[in-house]
């Protein structure tokens, strides 16, 4: 009987990839007065070679990230809905241009939702959690297109999750809703690219010693 399996591998438990292939020391941190939710699918988690979504919680430091498909009765979801401005960034007809309109219009602190998903796991995290139905969507105009080059996106105009927040961050520094460095923005990214980097090498180099599974033969 022939079995093959992964072999075990050091692991990072910030970011979930193999310690061989963390990017975690590329991390900038920001602060920000934002509040970011990152709804992560359990499928989406399972990816630990090119998500995104850790990447972009490990470098906001007033983030959050859950993992599920139905949050209707999280408790610390609803908290903060009921807490802040909340929206979910969805481009939507009927969403908030964050490029063309100032999303703030109280006194209680902003909160946007990020779903860190595919678009087929995205409608049913929409279809399943009752407290995300209304909250309203957010999305922004911008010509960027996406450093993704290791992977297939759905149409040309869409990006990565992390690169998706950075042209947020950008359009609340444009609101004045934050105050972060150019500096700091650029580097929002760079874990990202880093990685995309170190896949790129792995493909042009197959005979590359960073193996990922070992194959054993039993009789």
């Amino acid at each position: 009987m022939k079995c093959t399996y992964y072999g075990d591998r050091e692991k990072c438990y910030k970011c979930y990839r193999p310690k061989s292939s963390c990017m975690c020391e590329y991390c900038v941190k920001l602060d920000t007065d934002t509040k970011f939710v990152i709804l992560m699918h359990p499928k989406e988690f399972k990816k630990v070679k090119n998500n995104t979504g850790h990447f972009t919680h490990q470098s906001l430091t007033n983030s959050e990230l859950f993992i599920g498909i139905d949050f209707s009765l999280n408790n610390r979801i609803n908290e903060i809905i009921a807490t802040h401005e909340s929206y979910i960034l969805f481009p939507s007809e009927d969403a908030v241009n964050l490029s063309e309109t100032n999303p703030k219009h109280s006194e209680k602190p902003l909160a946007i939702f990020i779903i860190d998903s595919t678009w087929a796991c995205t409608k049913k995290i929409f279809t399943l959690s009752e407290n995300l139905k209304n909250l309203q969507h957010m999305s922004f105009t911008t010509t960027k297109t996406s450093q993704y080059e290791i992977k297939i996106q759905p149409d040309e105009a869409y990006l990565s999750t992390i690169e998706s927040t950075q042209v947020v961050l950008e359009e609340l520094n444009e609101w004045k809703i934050e105050d972060i460095s150019k500096e700091n923005l650029e580097k929002f990214t760079t874990p990202f690219l880093k990685m995309i980097e170190y896949q790129k090498e792995l493909i042009a180099n197959p005979k590359s010693h960073a193996v990922r599974f070992k194959r054993y033969t039993a009789n």
